[in-house]
């Protein structure tokens, strides 16, 4: 299926501004205020606005929202038409922030939509419609304010679901602590997982066309390697060595769980080695140890196989900032879980509506505010985007959200921060 719609975002016309709800009416039905308001939004925030809008723009027309009855301008910018839409209405002009941000930001804890229609009115196709709008964002250039801050250590993960009842892939990428690429594969494949994780990689690069991170820790899949290799050419890579540790575990819990627990500990002090040679050095004596306790083959297969490629760990002790284990992922997953859960994966949806689904999922987490505990340890910054960029648009949410989804967060210029 032809999903080139929503892996590579076309451009959108509309330009979403933080543009103060009791002053608008007056503002917007006169020309020469909302010039003046505009202009000071140029100003201030020249990364919602097209590349063009430097070299001055024509006031357009306005007209009369059928469905919210408030005013809507348009603005010419060069060659182009753009419509100018304050931050607190929703995509398409289906309602007011104000009427939806409670119920979607329930969705972030994956309550369903008949549940938003039995406490906030409307229908559950409304609920659902709203959340699929947000999906249309570029994830990165929506989460991502400056190009600068974009993560040069990553951590990727597939999620296995199902589509239609068909097994199908969630191909993952976060950092930051923040979810910045999620597209559905087909096909765990070097070709399937290349052509999702490539998502990440145009939307990155939309923001930044030099951007090449320097590290991402995978499970060790050898087709999600291989399309990272793919995709970025000078990466490097790093097994998780969590998942060493999950496949021994799992492996030998029940039977062979005295020997695991002491092999466990060894196993961990090496994780905890302060050098390259350190590290070597104890797996090799782990090693060693195994052999003398003559332990399960698949034991001493797992460390003998770890002692042949060191450097897939190792690589880890040049870069502080790495990730040496995919915790970051596997938390965010285990929301992500719930989430399709509760959809009941992805029944009755087709590819395109599947990705936009889960893409609305992560833009929700990425904005929507976190547990008051975390806000207050990170000293008022209530979302991950947030503590990403250091910056918030708006103090509500949903706004924060929409505002840099203007035309999509892909054609938005890189900030001049000299």
């Amino acid at each position: 299926m032809n999903t080139q719609a929503t892996r590579h975002p076309k451009e959108t016309r509309v330009i979403c501004l933080p543009l103060d709800q009791k002053n608008y009416l007056q503002v917007s039905n006169d020309a020469v205020l909302f010039r003046r308001a505009l202009d000071e939004q140029i100003k201030c925030f020249p990364e919602l606005f097209p590349k063009d809008i430097g070299q001055g723009y024509l006031m357009k027309d306005r007209r009369i929202s059928l469905r919210l009855k408030i005013p809507i301008r348009r603005i010419k910018v060069g060659q182009h038409n753009y419509t100018v839409r304050p931050s607190f209405v929703t995509p398409y002009l289906t309602g007011f922030v104000v009427e939806v941000e409670k119920a979607l930001f329930l969705r972030k804890f994956a309550t369903p939509f008949w549940a938003l229609s039995y406490v906030f009115g409307k229908n559950d196709m409304y609920w659902y419609r709203i959340e699929q709008h947000i999906g249309h964002a570029s994830l990165v250039g929506t989460t991502i304010r400056k190009s600068e801050d974009l993560p040069e250590h990553l951590v990727s993960d597939e999620k296995h679901t199902k589509m239609r009842g068909e097994k199908c892939y969630i191909a993952t990428t976060c950092g930051s602590n923040c979810i910045l690429g999620v597209s559905v594969a087909m096909s765990a494949s070097e070709t399937g997982l290349t052509s999702a994780y490539g998502v990440f990689k145009t939307e990155a690069q939309q923001l930044n066309a030099d951007y090449q991170p320097k590290t991402v820790n995978t499970d060790g899949w050898p087709a999600t390697q291989l399309a990272w290799k793919s995709l970025f050419s000078g990466i490097l890579l790093i097994t998780c060595f969590l998942h060493i540790y999950i496949k021994l575990r799992d492996r030998s819990k029940l039977k062979f769980k005295s020997l695991f627990i002491e092999m466990a500990d060894k196993l961990w002090g090496c994780y905890k080695s302060t050098s390259k040679a350190s590290f070597s050095q104890r797996l090799r004596r782990l090693g060693e140890w195994l052999q003398d306790q003559k332990a399960a083959e698949f034991m001493r297969n797992k460390i003998a196989k770890m002692r042949t490629m060191p450097e897939s760990f190792t690589v880890a002790y040049d870069f502080p900032e790495a990730h040496r284990t995919s915790n970051s992922v596997d938390r965010l997953m285990g929301l992500m879980d719930r989430h399709l859960f509760t959809m009941r994966y992805f029944h009755g949806k087709d590819q395109v509506a599947s990705e936009y689904s889960i893409r609305s999922w992560a833009l929700i987490y990425n904005f929507a505010p976190s547990n008051p505990i975390t806000i207050r340890i990170n000293k008022g910054l209530k979302s991950p985007a947030e503590r990403l960029n250091r910056f918030r648009y708006h103090d509500n949410w949903l706004q924060n959200l929409l505002i840099p989804s203007s035309q999509k967060g892909v054609f938005c210029p890189p900030l001049n921060t000299g």
